[in-house]
């Protein structure tokens, strides 16, 4: 009896020092995401959690951990953010074993995700690590993992090789696939074939696409021609620009604002910020309402090219005909006069931005407030460093040394 009860004493110790693989995941789970809490993290505190972390770590083993105690899905847009973050690092590390362990490893070990959804996810993560030879074997191996291919994954394939850059790969992909896998291509694989051209210098070969389309019964739409658009501005032929606008016409199809404010982007690339103001005038004229977009466009253009004045202007008139700046146009904005040495007109619009709760980089907000003092304006730097420091804690350090660097 005495024995039996000692075994029965070892067995229970046992079970304690090596719980059941369902206590451990849930133990794993709380200790990385939340170490210091009892209570049971919901799905939404996980994601946001694993975000965090991921964003900083860099311990190949550590982001495994993380990603499976989260429990990562492609349903969740936080958690495709994270999952990028996570083979992100990897990569930069040179951590390729890794990424494959994340990747194959969750489809192959999670039931959840052995769809064709998580799959083409996977096959555009591959990419992003510059592991486009591991995208095709995904997309050729789909049947191993009990998925079936559709024209979804095809298009994450292409999009895979826009992202590697690998255009050769694309064009093969396009030609062959679809026939060897008896997938009949979409608008989408289109369109995404037109940027492959574009992307490549052959924005002339986009044509071929279209008519491609019109013979297959995929009719192009705004995106099909606001691409090839921007192709042909990059390639400096403006005369063609003509040409895809008059076929736009014809195919009943609409030159709106997206189309011009593709337009207006490509103009301002080129710096050709004059030429892009002209056109918003002629959106004006006729009675069109530019966006938030098209006035962040030309401020962007009109600060890269150093006329601050003029994207001050526009600002101005952007905010008075109710269009609302998002933090991006601020930030811009905030940095280009820090540039050119505008530093009261930077801080009015960071404190503008700052009530939004839009706070620039940390890079941004040290040249204006190193800026200020410059200009002898100590203590509004020291007073934006108090503001910046009660809003990010985790910088506060940094800020300290900004500040004690001040005139004093």
């Amino acid at each position: 009896m005495a024995l039996l009860s000692r075994i029965r004493s070892s067995s229970s110790l046992l079970r304690h020092l090596n719980p059941s693989p369902q206590i451990r995941s849930l133990t794993s789970a709380s200790s990385i995401l939340s170490p210091d809490s009892k209570t049971p993290l919901t799905s939404k505190q996980k994601s946001k959690t694993a975000l965090s972390l991921l964003k900083s770590e860099k311990d190949p083993d550590r982001i495994l951990e993380i990603c499976r105690a989260a429990s990562l899905t492609p349903d969740c847009h936080i958690d495709r953010i994270a999952f990028s973050a996570a083979v992100e690092n990897l990569a930069e590390a040179k951590h390729f074993t890794a990424v494959t362990n994340l990747l194959d490893g969750f489809i192959e070990n999670r039931s959840d995700l052995k769809s064709e959804r998580f799959a083409a996810h996977a096959i555009v993560l591959y990419a992003q690590a510059n592991m486009l030879d591991h995208s095709l074997k995904m997309f050729n191996e789909l049947e191993r993992f009990g998925i079936v291919r559709t024209v979804k994954s095809l298009n994450a394939l292409l999009f895979a090789c826009l992202v590697a850059k690998d255009y050769k790969e694309a064009k093969r992909v396009y030609i062959e696939f679809p026939k060897m896998y008896k997938i009949e291509p979409d608008l989408e694989t289109y369109n995404r074939m037109i940027r492959v051209f574009c992307e490549s210098g052959s924005a002339s070969s986009s044509y071929s696409i279209v008519a491609e389309m019109e013979r297959k019964g995929v009719k192009p739409n705004s995106s099909s021609f606001g691409v090839m658009i921007a192709g042909f501005y990059q390639e400096g032929k403006n005369e063609e620009v003509g040409k895809v606008l008059a076929m736009m016409k014809d195919r009943g199809v609409n030159v709106g604002v997206s189309t011009q404010n593709v337009r207006i982007l490509s103009l301002c690339k080129k710096k050709k910020s004059v030429e892009a103001k002209a056109l918003l005038d002629g959106m004006l004229s006729a009675g069109m309402k530019p966006n938030t977009i098209t006035y962040s466009h030309l401020i962007h253009g009109f600060c890269n090219e150093g006329d601050f004045d003029e994207a001050k202007k526009l600002f101005k008139v952007m905010v008075n005909r109710g269009c609302k700046p998002d933090s991006e146009c601020y930030f811009t904005l905030i940095y280009y006069l820090c540039k050119g040495g505008d530093f009261e007109t930077a801080l009015s619009l960071c404190k503008e931005s700052m009530e939004k709760n839009w706070v620039p980089s940390f890079s941004i907000m040290k040249s204006l407030v190193n800026g200020l003092a410059s200009s002898l304006k100590v203590e509004e730097a020291k007073a934006l460093i108090a503001q910046v420091k009660e809003k990010f804690t985790r910088n506060v350090e940094l800020w300290n040394e900004v500040e004690a660097a001040l005139p004093q």
